[in-house]
């Protein structure tokens, strides 16, 4: 068991056989994006978001797990299609990209 604080990028590659061919290509862009890039930060807001990480403590159910199986868990039961689930992460990529500051924002594109 290993579980963070908040979901860990990590476990990006590990997530992208779990849905269709639209899901996969989107993990594998991701994926590929540097260590810090504002994409990959927006990833792991999405899946702190869609995984309920903030409410995750050792006492957890969640937690014995880890966070690995959580995040596998989370994304194959997500009763949306994968468009719904691209979506909402563009919707946390655009809420970073509007807080941060710009020079922050291009720093890490």
């Amino acid at each position: 068991m290993h579980t963070e604080l908040l979901f860990p990028p990590r476990l990006i590659p590990l997530l992208a056989t779990l849905r269709g061919k639209k899901w996969q290509q989107f993990i594998e862009q991701i994926n590929a994006k540097a260590i810090g890039d504002i994409e990959r930060r927006a990833f792991v807001l999405f899946m702190a978001r869609l995984a309920c990480c903030m409410s995750c403590h050792s006492d957890t159910w969640r937690a014995h797990q880890g966070c690995e199986q959580c995040a596998k868990q989370t994304i194959r039961k997500f009763r949306g299609t994968d468009e719904d689930l691209i979506a909402l992460y563009q919707a946390s990529l655009d809420e970073l990209i509007a807080t941060l500051p710009a020079e922050s924002a291009e720093a890490g594109s």
